[in-house]
């Protein structure tokens, strides 16, 4: 009897040891094996088509040149980011970068919320699922597409929208290439095409929401707005907060073919954003280091922004997205 209980207090004192990170690994290694197995496929493709070519991010501190290849060209440290900084367009391209992204964020990112507690009240299915189907159409569009639809719409000489003003008396307006309204173009486009697209993620947030919380809202005398207001939305805050992190993360991202295609010699001080002037330089002028330089910076001001947005969101209650 003194054996077994000598045995069994060693067994109790070994299980109450912490185990090693390697060998808590290892052992849920073993028991998870299948699991692991499942999830091999995706890893392999995150390793070799996501993380094996930042190795390419090495051009960046480099002279490079295709002849000599990523190993062979010089290092040049830092020299490629302190152009970047003392160039004179480096602020232009910041503040048209970050204007048009702004106002994505304004008007682009909360459309597709509203549209989608617009749509979440409509009770008859056949006309609520044939709005669905056209807002959704847009996105399906290229970019080449919705820009050829622009011209037609907003051309000053051939445009629909001009000739209804000489139609009903009024002068024609030059809306494609006047720069004070190049933004908002911009975003016009974006909220068409795409705002439909967005509601699905808060739609299906949506009707996850407990159906019990709408009838005690009901009995406690709210009408719809108020059910809106105090049950779907704070029901749906955190999809809200994961999809604006992950948005603040592109902040830099505009869209080059967007901008490109709408891009012309009369708006060129408010349209060319970092996107447009790595494929100017980069791509045009084989500045692929240069380049390179510029897209890092790009990535590296997105992580920041996220990592930010992410644990000031822990600090107000919220999960975040890691």
């Amino acid at each position: 009897m003194e054996r077994a209980k000598e045995l069994n207090e060693k067994e109790l004192m070994d299980n109450a040891k912490p185990k090693s990170k390697a060998k808590k690994f290892l052992s849920q290694l073993s028991r998870d094996k299948y699991l692991y197995l499942l999830a091999l496929p995706g890893l392999i493709y995150f390793l070799l088509f996501k993380y094996v070519p930042m190795w390419g991010i090495s051009i960046a501190f480099k002279d490079f040149s295709p002849f000599l290849g990523y190993v062979e060209s010089p290092w040049v440290g830092w020299q490629h980011f302190q152009r970047l900084f003392g160039n004179q367009d480096f602020f232009m391209l910041l503040r048209n970068t970050l204007a048009i992204s702004f106002l994505n964020l304004l008007f682009f990112f909360p459309l597709p919320i509203i549209l989608s507690l617009l749509l979440n009240e409509v009770r008859n299915q056949f006309y609520k699922r044939t709005v669905q189907s056209i807002v959704y159409l847009p996105h399906f569009l290229s970019w080449v597409i919705i820009a050829s639809l622009t011209f037609m719409l907003l051309s000053k000489s051939e445009g629909v929208i001009n000739q209804l003003f000489v139609f009903f008396g009024f002068e024609k307006f030059d809306f494609l290439t006047n720069s004070d309204i190049f933004w908002f173009l911009l975003t016009g486009q974006s909220v068409w095409k795409e705002a439909g697209w967005g509601t699905i993620i808060f739609l299906a947030a949506i009707a996850g929401v407990n159906t019990e919380l709408y009838e005690a809202a009901r009995i406690d005398g709210a009408n719809r707005f108020r059910q809106i207001w105090h049950v779907t939305l704070p029901a749906i805050r955190n999809v809200i907060i994961i999809l604006l992190i992950l948005r603040l993360g592109d902040v830099m991202e505009v869209g080059f073919e967007q901008v490109f295609l709408m891009y012309n010699g009369a708006v060129s001080e408010v349209a060319e954003v970092f996107d447009t002037y790595v494929y100017r330089v980069g791509i045009q002028q084989g500045q692929f280091s240069y380049s390179t330089a510029v897209g890092l910076f790009k990535s590296f001001v997105g992580l920041v922004l996220v990592v930010i947005a992410n644990k000031m969101s822990k600090k107000f209650g919220e999960e975040g997205i890691y």
